[in-house]
């Protein structure tokens, strides 16, 4: 690289870049690893969308060129901190749905009881397959064939 670069960027700085393509890429400061070198910037639209951003993340291992075109004044602001109860609770919930669609796949049965499980799961939690039959709330059980016309 042709100019000094610190070890560190600091978030909401303006940089630019030139890549190795003789590309250059301008941008805000969201994150630095000065681990494995990546620079991920916030830079305007390609759309031209002012509403929207692009976000670009640079190897700066393959970059000729780093200007630090505008250094931020103000310390950042420390993220909110994470409520981890919620985080785990959410995991939890996620992983008991994946393996309720999974055995509702492997189960191997008519797909129009897997269709009809699977939308049934989508609103009610307690929901699994006994057999053939679908059991919700561990009260209503649903039989084959799983047809409008069946009942």
């Amino acid at each position: 690289m042709s100019t000094v670069v610190s070890d560190c960027f600091t978030i909401g700085s303006i940089v630019a870049t030139r890549t190795c393509y003789n590309e250059e890429i301008e941008g805000e400061v969201l994150a630095f690893d000065p681990q494995t070198k990546m620079l991920i910037l916030k830079c305007p639209s390609s759309s031209g969308n002012p509403k929207r951003h692009d976000v670009n993340i640079v190897n700066l291992s393959l970059v000729s060129d780093v200007q630090i075109k505008k250094e931020v004044t103000a310390v950042p602001e420390a993220p909110a901190s994470l409520n981890l109860h919620r985080l785990n609770t959410r995991v939890r919930n996620s992983i008991e749905n994946k393996r309720r669609l999974v055995s509702a796949l492997a189960a191997c049965l008519d797909p129009e009881g897997q269709r009809l499980f699977l939308a049934i799961a989508r609103v009610i939690d307690d929901v699994c397959w006994a057999g053939q039959n679908i059991r919700v709330y561990n009260e209503v059980i649903i039989t084959p064939p799983y047809k409008v016309s069946h009942y």
